[in-house]
């Protein structure tokens, strides 16, 4: 389901609905052409109907207004508009249950407010970093913390379309971030995080290693003509990748930090990343999936993604984990396994992944915490790093463009960019960087 399309939650945010940011702003125009559309459209659609009364209703509750023409006087009168600002901080803080005074209220909006920022930066700094400058924030968007002044240049006529659009769009994120943030304080996820860092410490990784001491290696890979899939791979210490020749168009060295486990006499070396994904990330999944549920994004952030050298240490890494567990006083669940490593195909169900990715995947669930875990040989993550369709690079393009993520934050009609042909140019972009990279 497309976040765009007409089963999109996100009314306010589409450019074909009733809240769409036009050349001009039309409330002191209530007879004007795009109202009368509207209007003969809601009787056809009772649903948009009733969404639309819905918004309208929030907006107009946060400005303390009846009337979209009550708006003029909020933005001539600063007076009124600061009395307004104070009101709509207070009723955001409820909203979204943040404890402490008028100051304490105010900083928490703006954090969240910083993180609606942080998803534009996000997108810039990688998957639409060529067009970096097409979709640069506005001055006057990036520097507003001010909820109701944001609600007001979405009024004012002295803005252009492009910054109206943006103040509405920084709005909605920023109410995103606020669902997220109140999800995070009533699940406790920050001390379930060091929780599970705690527990990898004690129970899982081998007491010879002091914590946080990490073993270099590297992967010697060659990759096929066909589809840059991995054929085969030799791990190498530090000294001898500094000694490697001169590498051939389908080779390629990945670094690895390794730790170490510890089992029947035997230490086992693992590659392993913690995952905590930060704010901005967060609210961009509720956008691909189309939600507003906060659980969405927050229930499954706990994650570890684990690179063994075969088959064999896979089978034995996951033992050990359910072991450790009841060594730290909890059996461990496994819940909703799938494991394609032996060559069987993946059932994709998120947009834009790849049936060909092979891994063990499941949730793993102990001491109050639900953690995915997704395992790889070294083989598999080196076709997840690398190999053609199934690269992690190429999914989180094809995630966001085929869900219509870019094309909500950055519609046509305001940024002029054509996101099939950007889709595009970016997987062939990334593609090139892969394979040209040693």
């Amino acid at each position: 389901m497309s976040v765009v399309d007409e089963k999109s939650i996100f009314i306010a945010m589409k450019q074909d609905g009733p809240f769409a940011i036009h050349r001009q702003p039309s409330i002191s125009h209530p007879f004007s052409r795009q109202n009368r559309i509207w209007v003969k459209a809601f009787r056809q659609d009772r649903q948009m109907a009733t969404k639309y009364r819905a918004v309208r209703d929030q907006l107009f509750d946060l400005l303390q207004i009846e009337r979209f023409d009550q708006i003029p006087a909020l933005l001539q009168n600063p007076v009124l508009h600061e009395q307004r600002s104070e009101c709509a901080y207070r009723l955001l803080g409820n909203l979204f249950g943040i404890s402490g005074e008028l100051p304490a209220i105010r900083s928490k909006i703006h954090e969240y407010m910083n993180t609606a920022d942080a998803v534009i930066g996000h997108l810039r700094g990688k998957v639409l970093a060529a067009y970096s400058s097409h979709i640069e924030i506005s001055n006057e968007i990036e520097t507003a913390k001010n909820p109701v002044d944001l609600l007001l240049m979405i009024f004012d006529d002295r803005y252009h379309q492009k910054i109206r659009f943006e103040a509405k769009r920084k709005l909605v994120l920023m109410g995103l971030a606020g669902s997220i943030d109140q999800r995070e304080r009533e699940t406790d996820i920050e001390n379930k995080f060091s929780a599970f860092l705690n527990f990898l410490n004690q129970y899982v990784w081998s007491p010879q290693l002091k914590i946080g001491e990490l073993e270099i290696a590297y992967l010697h890979s060659h990759h096929a003509d066909s589809d840059f899939s991995c054929t085969d791979v030799e791990v190498i210490d530090a000294e001898s990748a500094h000694y490697l020749p001169e590498f051939a168009e389908n080779e390629k060295l990945t670094l690895v930090k390794r730790r170490l486990f510890h089992v029947n006499g035997q230490e086992i070396p693992v590659y392993v990343t913690v995952r905590k994904k930060d704010s901005a990330a967060k609210v961009l999944k509720l956008l691909r999936k189309n939600e507003k549920n906060p659980a969405v994004a927050v229930d499954d952030e706990l994650g570890l993604m684990a690179v063994l050298d075969n088959v064999s240490h896979v089978k034995r890494f996951v033992r050990h984990l359910t072991r450790s567990a009841v060594k730290a006083g909890s059996i461990m669940m496994l819940e909703d396994i799938s494991d394609t490593l032996a060559g069987s195909q993946y059932t994709a169900t998120s947009v834009g992944s790849s049936s060909n990715t092979q891994m063990l995947k499941f949730f793993a669930r102990m001491g109050g915490m639900r953690v995915e875990f997704i395992i790889h040989t070294n083989q598999s993550y080196l076709n997840y790093r690398y190999q053609r369709g199934t690269s992690h690079d190429e999914y989180e393009v094809r995630r966001l463009f085929d869900s219509g993520v870019t094309e909500f934050l950055f519609p046509y009609d305001i940024y002029r960019l054509d996101m099939a042909q950007v889709r595009e140019k970016q997987l062939q972009r990334f593609r090139k960087i892969i394979e040209q990279q040693g």
